[in-house]
């Protein structure tokens, strides 16, 4: 057991500036293609979805489980009071949510620890297997995670190792197109998570969406930020 936490806190280098610019690029080609969108969106809204079921447990809910559609939407069950702070709260965490792990798993990685990254990822995706109540779902972890470990075990080591990194930016990138993509989206008016914000807080529908685009638009920049600091973007 010692030994494997000390794989896992052990520090290893930090990125390359080619492996980083490559991991930017192969991000920004995999969000902003359609068809390369469509299929990496479900582990958005896997995020987003585990944002909801996160804010839910800490606030005193009882989480049901989640769902995540064919058509990309996703959906977390959980009970308790209908409205109040911990209703509003878990609401609010489901766009935030990707921009928010995506932001410290390159942290993470950029400060040496690539192994802890792609371990808390795995832990995640396992948890998330016990979450999910559709085949839908299910299939979209049991996805995820065979491209990361496959990618691990097959990819030589420079490549694979990069994974994480390229998952991690892919949530940042997604989480900002998620969310701009919610405020043109005529279909998700009155059953978003603005919307239902809209009704548990009085604050027009709107202006939750300007928030959500905020919030996720910030963590972009702190990533930037953080890739900046270690001379990667200048």
């Amino acid at each position: 057991m010692d030994g494997v936490w000390e794989v896992l806190v052990a520090r290893a280098s930090a990125p390359s500036a080619v492996g980083v610019a490559v991991a930017v690029g192969v991000a920004v080609v995999v969000v902003g293609v359609s068809p390369a969108w469509r299929v990496a969106r479900f582990v958005v809204t896997l995020a987003h979805e585990g944002g909801h079921a996160l804010a839910a447990v800490l606030t005193g809910r009882r989480l049901t489980g989640i769902r995540v559609h064919s058509d990309t939407s996703g959906l977390t069950v959980s009970r308790g009071r209908p409205r109040g702070p911990g209703m509003v709260l878990t609401a609010a965490a489901g766009y935030p949510a990707p921009g928010l792990l995506g932001l410290a798993g390159v942290w993470l990685t950029v400060e040496g620890h690539a192994v802890a990254v792609a371990a808390g990822l795995g832990v995640l995706l396992l948890v998330a297997l016990v979450l999910v109540r559709n085949v839908v779902g299910t299939l979209v972890v049991i996805g995820t995670a065979a491209v990361l470990v496959g990618g691990l075990l097959l990819l030589p080591s420079g490549i694979g190792s990069a994974l994480p990194l390229v998952l991690c930016l892919v949530l940042v990138a997604g989480a900002v197109r998620s969310s701009v993509e919610l405020g043109f989206s005529r279909r998700a008016r009155g059953t978003s998570d603005a919307d239902a914000l809209a009704r548990l807080t009085h604050v027009p529908a709107v202006l939750w969406v300007a928030a959500f685009v905020g919030l996720t638009a910030a963590a972009a920049v702190a990533t930037a930020l953080v890739l900046g600091l270690l001379g990667f973007v200048r």
